[in-house]
C-alpha cells in the first residue's frame, strides 16, 4: 500500500508529469556536445595560428638559401670581375691612354687654336678693294660677297661694266660670236669663283668644328674624327678640282680665241695676196 502510494506520486511541471531522470540525461548530452564543439574550435584556431608560422619559417629558409648562394657563389665571381675591371682601368690610365699625355695633347691643340686660328681667319676674310669707280666697285663687292645668291646681280653688273654684245649691223657675225663666247667664259668663271668662296667658308667652319672636337676628344673617338677629316678632305678636293676645271676651261677659251685671230689674219693675208696677184697679172 505504501509502496504503491510512493510509486504513484508524480511531480507535475506546468500541468505535465516531470521526469527528473530524462531531464538530467538531456543536460548531460547537451554538455558533451558543447565540449566537442569547443574542442573542435580550439583545434581549428590552433591550426590557423600554426600554419602561418610554418609557412613563414619555410619562406625564411628559402631566402636564407638565396642570400647564401649570392654571398658565396655569385659574390665570389662578382668580386673577381671587379678586380679584373679595376686592373684593366689601371692599365688604360697608366699605359694605353695615360691621363697626363692626353692632357698634354689637349693643351697643344688649344694653344694651336689660340695661336693660328685668328691669323688664318684674317687671311681668308681680308677684303680686297681695288676698284675706284662706282660700277667696278659694285662688281668687285659682288664678286667677293661669298654668297651664291648674288649670282644674278653679278651677271647684271658684268654686263653693265664690260658692255653687251653689239647689234647685228654694228659688228661682223664672226666678231659677235667671239664676243659672246668670251663673255660667257668670263661670267662662268666669275660665278664659279663666287661659289667656290662660299664653299671654302663651309670647309673652314667644318675644320674649326673638328679642331674643337680634338681639343676635348677621348681616346676612343680618334677613328671617328679621322673618318670625318677624310670626308672633309674629299670635299676640299672636289672644290679644288672644280676650280682647276674652270681654269682649264678659261685657258682653252683663250687658246681658241687666239686661234680664231690667227685664222682671220690668215684669211686676210690670203685676200691681200689674191688682190696683189690680180693687180700684177692685169693687162
Amino acid at each position: 500500500m505504501t509502496g504503491d502510494s510512493k510509486t504513484g506520486v508524480r511531480l507535475l511541471l506546468n500541468g505535465e508529469p516531470y521526469n527528473s531522470g530524462s531531464r538530467s540525461d538531456q543536460l548531460q548530452q547537451r554538455g558533451s556536445r558543447w565540449k566537442k564543439r569547443m574542442l573542435i574550435g580550439v583545434l581549428v584556431l590552433e591550426s590557423l595560428f600554426a600554419l602561418p608560422k610554418l609557412a613563414q619559417g619555410q619562406l625564411l629558409g628559402v631566402f636564407d638559401a638565396i642570400f647564401s648562394s649570392i654571398q658565396n657563389d655569385i659574390g665570389t665571381s662578382l668580386k673577381a670581375i671587379n678586380q679584373i675591371a679595376q686592373q684593366m682601368q689601371q692599365l688604360y690610365q697608366t699605359t694605353v691612354a695615360p691621363l697626363a699625355a692626353i692632357n698634354q695633347a689637349r693643351g697643344f691643340v688649344a694653344n694651336s687654336i689660340n695661336t693660328y686660328r685668328g691669323q688664318m681667319s684674317q687671311a681668308f676674310n681680308t677684303p680686297f678693294t681695288s676698284a675706284e669707280s662706282p660700277g667696278p666697285q659694285q662688281f668687285e663687292s659682288l664678286l667677293h660677297s661669298r654668297v651664291s645668291a648674288e649670282i644674278p646681280a653679278l651677271q647684271a653688273s658684268f654686263t653693265s661694266n664690260f658692255g653687251s654684245i653689239p647689234i647685228v649691223d654694228a659688228a661682223s657675225p664672226q666678231d659677235r660670236v667671239m664676243m659672246d663666247v668670251d663673255d660667257a667664259l668670263g661670267q662662268e668663271n666669275f660665278k664659279t669663283t663666287l661659289i667656290a668662296d662660299q664653299g671654302a667658308d663651309v670647309v673652314l667652319q667644318t675644320a674649326n668644328q673638328m679642331e674643337n672636337q680634338v681639343a676635348f676628344s677621348t681616346p676612343g673617338s680618334n677613328p671617328f674624327l679621322t673618318a670625318q677629316a677624310q670626308v672633309a678632305n674629299l670635299r676640299c678636293q672636289a672644290y679644288i678640282q672644280k676650280m682647276i676645271v674652270a681654269e682649264l676651261r678659261q685657258e682653252a677659251g683663250r687658246i681658241a680665241h687666239d686661234n680664231v685671230l690667227v685664222k682671220r689674219r690668215t684669211a686676210a693675208t690670203s685676200g691681200v695676196n689674191s688682190l696683189i696677184t690680180g693687180a700684177l697679172t692685169a693687162p
